[in-house]
């Protein structure tokens, strides 16, 4: 009986490469969260209007998920150490443009353009993650690193620009990024050997409309209906997405360079990974698109205030993602990805007990979701890595990663539609009687619309409006935390089931060949 030979172990050049890889991963995801305290000092500055606003914030997700699947091909044909590179030119260089953007006009395309460069970034690194550790214990370590660094980032990018307009003008919280990319540029050659596939095939050129055709309208419909609720143009939104998803998976399985490789579904795991990952995503942003409009618009915090409390549960989620591969290694990945969706849900649970003054309740409900979501995502992140050949790293870094995008925009719009909707409901039964109907449709609109309303009444008559929205608003985030809790304990249910199938380490074909290596240097 033959065996194979043990996986080569990484080293401490592997261990300093990956440091400098996580640098990248950190501000991709902060960038998510900067514009939150540097919104105001841009609209005084440059006048946007509210759809220039609204496109400020997003067009920088939009052009990252719609380009993920795309970077990923490119990657593991060009190399992902190149396309990494890239990727902080164009990060570096956007935002030189959006710190000094001139007009509305100017700083949305400096956002998509920073998008761009994101979705270079952001696959390369997971891939590269994946080569670079071929032993499965140090794998998954790393993994566990990536994730929690990943859910921090979007937790330290708000107080980071908070501090810094405290010192300096709004373009700062986009200068920030030149440094760490021209260090990126310097470090990587040195540290960073190259990974591509040696036999890649043609680049399908028509799958690249097709990809961003499948994922730009259902991301854009998902965000207008947590925005805004059901309306018909964001249900035409995701249909036509869902439409040209369904063109683009036929024409993946009819070709042989097809821009997501067959052999990625082959490996055991994979695709239950990818599902798994996008339903953790679901409750992770779920949450935080309560808690945020929470610590500001039920408790008073002021953004600064409210971004630096929201760093707490982020301490606990720091720590589990690495605990969650050294748990998977001792009882194995069923057991730890079922109990995280079950400690997740338990989150959940203590957070539909918050009520209007329940900072400790809501802090303590955030971190065990943080907790128990990250430690599914970084488990399933590395089955479905695990499964995936090498030569393909790339491409299933941007599944994983464009899985996570939809998971992420479905749990804002399931979750935020619920919570409006109870919102609205008590808001007709408890709105001071008297008020104007203008004043009122606003007020029924959205917290934010209550506490503007309520600031232009009468004290007594505001005081009462902005109380019965509050109360209406921890109503719904209740309702929504219960919903929120059993898709997560269907999410267990699930896991406990389809992941015995994926219990034993994915088969590699005899003599399958690694990614072809090119010394860093």
């Amino acid at each position: 009986m033959t065996h194979s030979a043990p996986s080569p172990r990484a080293g401490r050049r592997e261990w300093t490469a990956f440091g400098v890889l996580l640098l990248p991963l950190l501000l991709v995801s902060m960038d998510i969260s900067v514009l939150y305290f540097a919104i105001p000092a841009i609209t005084a500055e440059l006048d946007p209007g509210s759809t220039q606003q609204l496109w400020i914030f997003d067009v920088y997700a939009f052009a990252l998920a719609g380009l993920l699947i795309t970077m990923g091909s490119i990657g593991d044909r060009i190399g992902r150490r190149r396309l990494l590179m890239l990727g902080a030119v164009a990060f570096g260089v956007a935002s030189v443009c959006a710190a000094y953007a001139q007009s509305a006009e100017m700083l949305i395309a400096a956002r998509a353009l920073l998008g761009v460069g994101g979705a270079t970034l952001m696959p390369s690194t997971m891939a590269l993650v994946r080569n670079m550790f071929r032993d499965d214990a140090q794998r998954t370590t790393a993994i566990g690193i990536w994730s929690g660094a990943m859910a921090g980032g979007i937790a330290l990018g708000s107080v980071l620009g908070g501090v810094l307009l405290e010192h300096f003008w709004w373009g700062s919280v986009f200068l920030v990024n030149v440094p760490a990319m021209v260090l990126l540029l310097i470090l990587v050659p040195l540290l960073v050997p190259e990974f591509k596939d040696p036999s890649p095939g043609r680049f399908d050129l028509l799958s690249v409309p097709l990809s961003m055709g499948a994922v730009l309208p259902v991301v854009y419909g998902l965000k207008e209906i947590a925005a805004d609720g059901y309306h018909t143009v964001s249900a035409l939104c995701v249909t036509a997405g869902l439409a040209v998803g369904y063109l683009f998976v036929r024409r993946q399985r009819s070709r042989q360079d097809a821009m997501i490789s067959r052999d990625l579904f082959r490996g055991r795991g994979f695709g239950t990974g990818v599902v798994l990952n996008g339903l953790a995503m679901f409750a992770m942003m779920g949450s935080a698109y309560f808690t945020t409009q929470y610590l500001q618009s039920v408790l008073g915090m002021g953004s600064l205030e409210a971004a630096l409390w929201s760093l707490v549960p982020s301490l606990a989620v720091g720590g589990a993602a690495p605990a969650a591969g050294a748990a998977a290694g001792r009882f194995g990945r069923p057991a730890v990805v079922t109990a995280g969706f079950l400690v997740g849900a338990g989150g959940y649970a203590i957070l539909a007990a918050a009520g209007t003054d329940s900072l400790v309740v809501l802090l303590a409900g955030a971190a065990v979701i943080g907790c128990g979501i990250v430690t599914v995502a970084a488990t399933v992140s590395d089955m479905a890595l695990a499964a995936a050949p090498p030569q393909k790293a790339g491409s299933a870094a941007s599944v994983l990663e464009t899985g996570q995008e939809f998971g992420g925009a479905l749990g804002m719009a399931f979750l935020g539609s619920v919570g409006t909707a109870v919102y609205r409901r008590e808001m007709d039964a408890s709105a001071p009687a008297g008020l104007p109907a203008e004043a009122l449709d606003t007020a029924r609109e959205t917290l934010g619309g209550a506490a503007a309303v309520a600031g232009r009444l009468p004290e007594a008559t505001g005081g009462a409006l902005l109380d019965a929205a509050q109360r209406a608003f921890v109503e719904g985030m209740g309702t929504a935390a219960i919903g929120g809790g059993a898709v997560l304990v269907g999410a267990a249910v699930l896991a406990a089931v389809v992941l015995r199938r994926t219990e034993r380490p994915a088969d590699r074909a005899a003599g399958e060949p690694e990614a072809a290596v090119t010394a860093g240097r």
